[in-house]
């Protein structure tokens, strides 16, 4: 069943968050339903840039993000990029898709949809993030798992670490194919920087060939009370970003 997603609500509570954090909004795309925002603060380190809300029946991720800024996760030894609804229409009906039935995150390539569009077109004018973070659902799975695309040198054991932190909710999802993937451990599908289909591509896909170095997609089990699902997503960033 479909939760149904207060928008509005959520929108006005991560602004209050947000701004009390130090963060800037800017606004990429007004829609009917509501804007895609992007907030920002600089610090001092890396560039980290997390992305929720692409898929509209996938509510753990925003409300997790929502969760890290009201707990002060996102300190200053960090530089910081946040859009935690991509697709306001989505959540707002509880749709996968947005308003006219297109999934978000297979349009990186094309740019069809205003929401791609407006969100491509703000990060490349950006700096490139050293390490992006998607968060999603699976309506399929019974356990946790994520997608790596890494362009840099393999850490097996930062992969450990993430499976770790969400272990106190999910399991890792287990056998040999996840998602329809090769896994290189339960839990954890070591991708290449290459799209399924070749012009399906995800943010993550459009983020690698943009040269982000290092992705990761954390998948919940949308089975799961919602409670738990956010508590998982919020333990795996955490050990993601080394915290």
């Amino acid at each position: 069943m479909h939760v149904v997603f207060d928008l509005t609500g959520f929108q006005l509570a991560f602004r209050h968050a947000a701004e009390a954090a130090g963060f800037s909004a800017t606004v990429l795309v007004e829609l009917e339903a509501g804007p895609v925002v992007v907030w920002e603060r600089l610090g001092e380190g890396r560039r980290v840039y997390l992305s929720a809300g692409i898929h509209g029946d996938e509510p753990a991720g925003p409300l997790a993000m929502l969760e890290l800024m009201r707990m002060g996760f996102f300190g200053s030894e960090l530089s910081w990029a946040l859009c935690p609804v991509l697709n306001p229409t989505g959540l707002a009906r509880g749709t996968r898709e947005n308003g006219d039935g297109v999934d978000l995150n297979r349009d990186y390539w094309q740019r069809a949809t205003a929401e791609v569009a407006a969100h491509t077109g703000w990060l490349e004018g950006e700096a490139v993030p050293d390490l992006f973070i998607s968060l999603h659902e699976d309506w399929e799975s019974t356990g946790f798992y994520f997608y790596e695309i890494n362009l840099g040198e393999d850490e097996p054991m930062r992969a450990g670490k993430i499976l770790a932190a969400a272990s106190e909710w999910f399991a890792a999802e287990s056998g040999p194919l996840i998602d329809g993937h090769d896994a290189r451990t339960d839990g954890w599908i070591y991708h290449a920087a290459e799209p399924d289909l070749p012009e399906g591509w995800p943010e993550a896909i459009g983020l690698a060939k943009m040269g982000c170095p290092l992705s990761f997609t954390f998948e919940t089990p949308s089975h799961a009370a919602l409670e738990i699902r956010v508590a998982a997503h919020v333990a795996a960033v955490q050990a993601a970003c080394g915290k």
